[in-house]
């Protein structure tokens, strides 16, 4: 195992339940597990995240999730793999990191007035030799968020890009900060899809594998 690319523990809850491993180096995805209290370890993959030739949006999405989740699995004997990966189009081109300031503001300038679809694929892959679920070992799911946003002008654009400097985030805006202001309207059936790991589905498909949730307390006496 390479240890290199494998953070410590995130361990939010005394007694670990089963190990739960984040295939991603993404400190929003890590911000957004810590959420369910759940203990987890987090391992960046390694692999080549090229779209493939005519291939659609959500299907790169979903394959990438998956060849995440598999990837990490391979340095872990027992566990249960979290694989995501968010794929921007606007009018049906693919929408990549900027990486700078320029890139960034002609994203928001091309973006601006008009819908950006975010397509945020989960897989969950039960890595867990004597595990009982095996109608679930691999779950994969595409979850769909439509981004309206606002018809700003480019000093705002620019003003913006300024103080948050999203370069590392697909569409060039961070909904969780300042960059909500950018958008008028978000439609999605998981709300935290779109900063890129949907809890609503993933808390699911973790049931799905019999993970709990919650621990009965004793009543408290008066």
């Amino acid at each position: 195992m390479n240890l290199s690319k494998k953070t410590s523990i995130c361990d939010l809850s005394p007694t670990p339940i089963t190990p739960i491993v984040l295939a991603s180096s993404s400190i929003y995805r890590k911000e957004l597990l810590s959420r369910l209290s759940l203990p987890f370890e987090t391992f960046a993959p390694e692999i080549d995240e090229t779209p493939l030739t005519d291939e659609a949006p959500e299907q790169t999405a979903l394959r990438l999730a998956q060849a995440k989740a598999w990837a990490v699995a391979k340095h872990y004997g027992h566990c249960i793999v979290i694989g995501s990966d968010q794929v921007a189009t606007l009018e049906n081109e693919q929408i990549g990191k900027p990486g700078n300031h320029e890139k960034a503001l002609e994203q928001l300038q091309k973006m601006r007035g008009k819908s950006v679809t975010f397509h945020t694929a989960l897989c969950v892959l039960d890595h867990r030799q004597e595990s009982n679920h095996a109608a679930h070992k691999t779950q994969i799911q595409n979850c769909q968020t439509i981004v309206h946003f606002r018809d700003l002008s480019d000093a705002e654009l620019d003003a913006y890009l300024r103080i948050e400097q999203p370069y590392d985030c697909a569409g060039s805006a961070k909904n969780e900060g300042l960059g909500i202001s950018l958008i008028a309207k978000i439609e999605s059936e998981d709300p935290t899809a779109l900063t890129g790991l949907p809890l609503i589905t993933l808390t699911s498909m973790l049931r799905n594998l019999g993970i709990a949730f919650y621990t009965s307390a004793p009543p408290h006496s008066s």
